[in-house]
């Protein structure tokens, strides 16, 4: 902070407003979108995985498996986000401290579920109490990870396995007149080109994740929704050296204005991603870039 910010009650409006700006909370805000872009660099890889492995388990041949694939799809797609995250968020955290519990307090002799209360040893505990607060802001943006990968990997599931579908079928049967094996087939010639089926659909999806950042404030995770919430609020002289009236407004406009512009340049990304996709494809796209050249 600026050495003039040490009596806030005498600058001008410039000096004032540069020294609330430059506040420790206002840092943790700062980080804060750092923390959604993170999020969103770990997630979306991790939930393309999570869909790429429901895409294969639903087209299996092993009829179980299959059942498995598409019974993760249509559970997760039926389910409200909001409702998802609340429950399974709770439901796995207490899933590892029941693990964590039965490991390390074989001992214990009172039940685990003791009315509404659900009671663990304290060695159980996820994380520690006395743990340092990196260690408890990590583990709940590790439960937020994991919840939004899980929701978002079942649509992507289903965008990859109409992909899968729209490969035309010359292309596989090509590959198998060429003495392919079936798997042969499937890497060299079918994801390979499913791609540029499923990319209008996978966009679609980072858009949709992109907007659901904001669902980490109901995780636990002080996010930017959090902080603008708490920074915006009215703030009186009893508990603050930067007292004002409400400012919510102006600080879930400026969410608005980072996610419009972000929104715009992964439109402009995608966009360049799919005429990647596109050439030398037999697509409408692919045909207009080799009349085009």
């Amino acid at each position: 902070m600026f050495e003039f910010c040490t009596d806030p009650s005498t600058l001008d409006d410039w000096h004032w407003f540069a020294c609330y700006l430059t506040t420790g909370v206002h840092m943790s805000f700062y980080l804060s979108f750092l923390k959604v872009l993170l999020l969103l660099a770990v997630t979306a890889p991790v939930a393309l995985a999570f869909g790429f492995a429901g895409a294969m388990a639903a087209r299996a041949h092993f009829a179980p498996v299959s059942w498995l694939g598409k019974a993760y799809i249509a559970l997760v797609r039926g389910v409200p986000d909001i409702a998802f995250f609340l429950f399974f968020v709770i439901a796995l955290d207490q899933a590892i401290e029941y693990a964590r519990h039965k490991v390390l307090c074989p001992d214990w002799d009172l039940p685990v579920r003791q009315g509404n209360d659900f009671v663990v040893c304290q060695a159980a505990k996820m994380p520690l109490g006395n743990s340092a607060q990196w260690v408890h802001e990590s583990y709940g943006f590790a439960l937020a990870v994991v919840t939004f990968a899980i929701v978002f990997g079942a649509f992507g599931a289903n965008v990859l396995f109409g992909a899968m579908r729209a490969v035309p079928r010359a292309q596989l049967e090509t590959a198998e007149a060429y003495g392919m094996s079936r798997r042969q087939t499937f890497w060299r010639v079918m994801v390979p080109q499913m791609w540029v089926y499923a990319l209008p659909g996978l966009s679609n999806l980072w858009m949709i994740l992109i907007k659901a950042t904001p669902l980490l404030f109901l995780l636990g995770v002080e996010d930017i929704v959090y902080w603008a919430r708490e920074l915006g609020g009215t703030k009186t002289p009893r508990f603050t050296d930067y007292p004002h009236p409400d400012w919510r407004m102006w600080y879930f406009l400026a969410l608005l204005v980072f996610y419009l512009c972000f929104t715009r340049a992964s439109e402009v990304a995608l966009a360049r991603l799919m005429n990647r996709l596109t050439r030398g494809q037999a697509t409408t796209g692919g045909e207009a870039q080799r009349k085009a050249a």
